[in-house]
């Protein structure tokens, strides 16, 4: 198959592009670099367009014959997002919508969309399943969930089939160190805790912890990056076999806490993680645990690497082999 990806110079976009080069497939990236890395592209072709473009889009999608769209291509910063909705909205509901208009005047009518466990906001139970309650509790989580409405109604409108894909904390690197991690600024945990444990990142800042949870800090389902990129690949599978247009959740059903986490990378780095204490973020719910139980039963999706420890030792080896290179 040949598949567009939106937003596959970034860390996910980016894992995934290599697992469709490695189970033959071929990509065409769409990326403004915004946030992504041109490096970063390690197969296929790379296009340096908004998608915000839709003339651009539909010409490109017309003449380079994808049979597919994997659509990751948004802002992600929860905390950002409180302060910038606008912006958020702008960028994650209007590239959203101008991508589905070049889908549409190109008949192209098969979509796996990149969202997130944070459409559940404060959760009423855990696990979460698919039909748990929406009450996103940050813009971010809002965008994601218009546009997870937005492609119902476009099925209804103009046949697109689709597969929601609503992940939990994406985590880890590459196992081989290719790939990994490389927000600017970063905002995800693991890395900003092995920064601070090395020395070369301030102290890890502790974002409340006084939360209803056994240690008092927030408890979040990591899942590795690799089993993300994989589960694109299943969800393609889903809609070429003629499966019906789905919400899965993409998690590994096990919550650790900030605690455990700044344990696994103390473990891995032999360091200790300095930490400073701060108020709770805006918008940050208590734990988000996923039940993957739909995505195994009708995807057969089901994550290899499950241990935190894992996790932490693959974005550890990744930063090291970064390191290495820039010293050369």
């Amino acid at each position: 198959m040949k598949v567009l990806v939106t937003g596959g110079a970034g860390f996910i976009g980016s894992h995934t592009v290599l697992a469709l080069q490695e189970a033959g497939h071929q990509t065409v990236v769409v990326d403004n670099l915004g946030n992504g890395h041109r490096d970063a592209v390690l197969a296929g072709e790379f296009h340096n367009v908004d998608i915000r473009n839709t003339t651009e889009l539909a010409a490109l999608i017309s003449r380079s014959g994808v049979e597919a769209v994997i659509h990751f291509a948004a802002f992600i910063e929860a905390g950002v997002s409180v302060r910038e909705p606008l912006r958020f909205f702008d960028n994650n509901v209007g590239g959203s919508v101008s991508l589905l208009e070049a889908m549409r005047q190109t008949g192209l009518g098969t979509l796996v969309f990149s969202s997130t466990a944070a459409i559940f906001g404060n959760p009423q139970s855990l696990p979460i399943t698919e039909d748990a309650p929406t009450a996103p509790t940050n813009p971010y989580g809002e965008s994601k969930l218009f546009v997870e409405r937005l492609l119902a109604d476009c099925e209804a409108a103009f046949g697109l089939r689709h597969v929601a894909l609503r992940y939990f904390n994406a985590a880890g690197a590459d196992p081989l160190a290719r790939l990994g991690e490389r927000h600017d600024p970063e905002t995800h945990i693991i890395p900003l805790a092995l920064a601070a444990a090395l020395g070369v990142g301030p102290p890890l800042t502790l974002f409340g912890d006084d939360y209803p949870t056994p240690d008092g800090t927030c408890l979040r389902d990591y899942v590795h990056v690799t089993d993300l990129a994989a589960a694109h690949l299943c969800a393609l599978a889903h809609l070429a076999a003629g499966g019906p247009s789905r919400a899965f959740n993409i998690g590994t059903g096990q919550g650790f806490s900030v605690r455990d986490v700044i344990a696994a990378v103390e473990a891995v780095t032999g360091r200790t993680v300095p930490l400073v204490r701060g108020s709770r973020r805006p918008g940050d719910p208590a734990a988000l645990v996923a039940s993957n139980a739909r995505a195994t039963r009708e995807l057969g999706w089901s994550p290899r690497f499950v241990e935190l420890k894992d996790m932490v030792a693959h974005a550890f080896a990744f930063q090291q082999a970064r390191r290495a290179l820039s010293d050369l």
